[in-house]
């Protein structure tokens, strides 16, 4: 039996017959909020076949792809470099060293308390009067790998708490190491739990990189920019731009999900299985990352 079931009574004939109402009135009000602006749109020429044909032509698609381009180029080293570090810091925050595990706690609490934005800046115009004048592309990489990093530190982190700690102990008991337990045992365990909301995590570094705007950075929403202030085109390009963004962040839940589904078809995926049945919505690293 499942936990909402526990917790919730199953709806009867008059609840479901309820919620068929709510929701086909639901489906209806957004359907007519949707024409109405779609007819606000065409009412004002914004829906013109004029307005839409020059994105089908080699400059605006070259400028597109080189923000698309960008975008990727700094999500990807983003990544490179969030992933190990989170990985590396949730360990020592983990480490039976207080020392250690001091550090490290103030590392995660203070990155994941400070606002992206404010980093950026910091590095854009704080730090290059101190003679620290990194390029453009790593002012809006390393304070994105400054903040992931920690957040991802709390999801590895909760992954290995919700480890059963049966598998640790076994491990010390045939005569590992803390460093050899960890290593080969408890993380690779605690990552396979973790994984999807890794990958929702990687979601968030492609959302963060739109912040390259500030550093003057050619990503897709700088790239939008200069479109528009060439073109007037205003709703045209950020709706391309949107649906560029709807597409890839498709395809990285989709890859989540390909993730998932393989987990569970393997042996050990019990334990996964069971954490998401607990709340299929929400698995531990989410909700500590929720909570960041």
């Amino acid at each position: 039996m499942s936990v909402n079931r526990v917790l919730f009574d199953a709806p009867g004939p008059r609840a479901r017959r309820r919620i068929v109402y709510v929701t086909g009135g639901s489906v209806i009000v957004v359907l007519g909020v949707l024409g109405l602006a779609l007819r606000q749109l065409d009412a004002h020429g914004q829906l013109a076949q004029y307005r839409w044909r020059p994105f089908l032509t080699t400059p605006y698609l070259r400028v597109i792809w080189q923000g698309l381009e960008g975008t990727l180029r700094a999500t990807a080293m983003s990544a490179v470099l969030a992933f190990p570090l989170g990985i590396v810091l949730a360990l020592l925050r983990l480490s039976p060293r207080r020392v250690v595990s001091w550090l490290a706690t103030a590392y995660i609490e203070v990155f994941r308390s400070i606002p992206l934005l404010l980093l950026i800046y910091a590095f854009l115009l704080a730090l290059p009067r101190y003679s620290i004048n990194l390029p453009i592309f790593y002012k809006l990489v390393v304070p994105i790998v400054l903040v992931s990093s920690a957040v991802i530190a709390e999801v590895v982190r909760a992954g290995v708490k919700a480890l059963d700690s049966g598998q640790g102990e076994a491990a010390v008991a045939i005569g590992l190491r803390y460093s050899q337990v960890m290593r080969l045992v408890v993380l690779p365990q605690s990552l396979r739990l973790v994984l999807p909301t890794l990958v929702a995590q990687l979601i968030t570094l492609l959302k963060e990189s739109t912040l390259g705007y500030a550093v003057s950075y050619p990503e897709l929403m700088k790239q939008g920019d200069f479109l528009t202030a060439r073109t007037h085109l205003l709703l045209q390009t950020y709706v391309i731009i949107a649906v560029i963004y709807v597409v890839i962040n498709f395809l990285l839940g989709q890859l989540a999900a390909q993730v998932e589904r393989r987990l569970r078809r393997r042996p050990g995926g019990s334990a996964f299985a069971r954490t998401r049945e607990l709340d299929p919505a929400n698995p531990p690293g989410a909700r500590l990352a929720t909570t960041a």
